[in-house]
């Protein structure tokens, strides 16, 4: 069947090239198209961020690490003699408010890419579009499968790993670790609920005896934490974002519930969690118990170094440029989680050379394997957009640095193992992100 797929997504690359890459009497590809937002000087890419709304608070230091690390590259020169121009616009995590921005960005700002939007449904309603007018749109800041779908969009690659992956390591390691315990599940009511339940669920069935979902627009939980104390479970698993994580540890410790809480890559932050924790902790019965006690002992997986990893040379290498070019923010594993993708796109860019096209990214993109910061290998063919493929497992520590519990690990989105695997993980200085001459 696999030829079936490499046939099918070279045709969606050529439907979509023949409805918006073209010149009007089809005798080539439309330089206009194929350039726009590229100078001799700049490249123009945009973003989608919530900087306001429910998940605010959790990410919206996503855009401030990709910033600072583009003020670098453009501090040193630049990539083939353009400087990175990078347009970040908020939508609040409203699928609405994403179109209106996809609408400013594309005919407006007129973007060379989109990188790194930021949320299931906010991107889901803009896709379409991105891939109808050939518009590379790299790294997307979702753990949804509907990014790996490169015969319908082929424009389209996903960035952290995907939900499914990322529940089946956490399923495995709570089989394995917490024997005989029973198992509460509380997640967002998105796709992050079906796709994270068919991984978890390949390794835990009869130990999950609880099951509640939250919406990200209700920033209350009482309710939900109340049942998952009633069901005596030992574990409970969070497929939460910062904001809800943080919201159900407190509601969890204002009733006297201490289960051995775990959470997922996406909402397991703890310095934003824990500043949360305060806040919302302000003016209630709770506002005495230290966040850092809340949080101690908390699980996570991780498929990027995290930022109290300090003796990871790229979290050194981060920390100086957040020092640098982002003063005055706290430096997070979402500020890392931006830096990451901006060090992934400038990759990409030197690669690509000094006569840049969109559809040479895309090419360039799928032409090699590429490794930087992250800790799993970083997948991106032509038919495969799934981006990282595993994670490693953690322990926070209040008082000392994380503890690994379980070395990176690698598995598919179905039913395949999860495996140990080799990679060449490069250091900061063995990486070019600026330079490669005039043009």
């Amino acid at each position: 069947m696999r030829p079936l797929r490499i046939t099918a997504s070279a045709l969606a690359v050529a439907l979509v090239a023949a409805c918006s890459g073209l010149s009007e009497d089809g005798s080539g590809v439309n330089p206009g198209a194929e350039t726009q937002g590229v100078t001799d000087d700049a490249v123009v890419i945009g973003t989608h961020q919530p900087l306001t709304g429910p998940a605010s608070p959790g990410f919206r230091h996503v855009s401030t690490g990709a910033r600072a690390m583009f003020d670098y590259i453009n501090e040193n020169g630049g990539i083939h003699g353009r400087r990175i121009e990078y347009q970040v616009m908020d939508d609040g995590f409203d699928p609405a408010q994403t179109q209106q921005i996809a609408d400013s960005l594309l005919n407006e700002h007129e973007i060379f890419a989109m990188l790194g939007g930021l949320g299931t449904q906010p991107h889901e309603a803009i896709i379409d579009e991105l891939n109808e007018q050939g518009v590379p749109d790299l790294f997307v800041s979702s753990g949804a499968l509907a990014w790996d779908q490169p015969e319908v969009y082929p424009y389209s690659y996903g960035f952290q790993v995907d939900y499914t992956k990322e529940a089946k390591v956490q399923g495995q390691f709570i089989s394995e670790n917490f024997a005989g315990e029973e198992v509460a599940l509380l997640y967002q009511n998105d796709d992050v609920g079906p796709s994270s339940h068919a991984g978890v669920e390949q390794y835990l069935t009869e130990e999950i005896i609880a099951w509640e979902s939250y919406d990200s627009g209700v920033p209350e939980l009482a309710g939900q934490v109340a049942t998952l104390k009633e069901s005596g479970a030992e574990v409970a698993v969070c497929y939460c974002i910062p904001a809800f994580l943080g919201l159900a540890m407190l509601e969890s410790a204002a009733i006297g519930y201490t289960p051995q809480w775990v959470a997922p890559s996406f909402g397991g932050d703890v310095q934003i969690v824990s500043a949360l924790v305060e806040e919302y902790a302000a003016g209630t019965p709770a506002e005495d118990i230290p966040a850092e006690s809340l949080l101690d002992g908390l699980i996570i997986t991780s498929f990027l170094p995290l930022a109290a990893q300090k003796d990871d040379p790229w979290i050194t290498f981060f920390r100086e440029i957040h020092d640098e070019y982002n003063s005055g923010t706290p430096f997070t594993d979402t500020t890392v989680y931006g830096m990451v993708q901006a060090v992934l796109f400038a990759q990409v860019l030197m690669e690509a050379g000094p006569d840049l096209t969109r559809s040479g990214l895309i090419e360039t993109l799928n032409s090699r394997e590429w490794t930087g910061p992250g800790l799993v290998p970083f997948v991106a063919t032509a038919e495969d957009h799934s981006g990282y493929s595993g994670v490693m497992v953690v322990q926070h520590n209040a008082d000392d640095s994380p503890e690994i519990l379980q070395e990176p690990m690698v598995t598919d989105s179905e039913g395949g193992e999860i495996l140990p695997f080799e990679m060449d993980r490069p250091a900061p200085e063995d990486v070019a992100l600026f330079g490669g001459g005039e043009q």
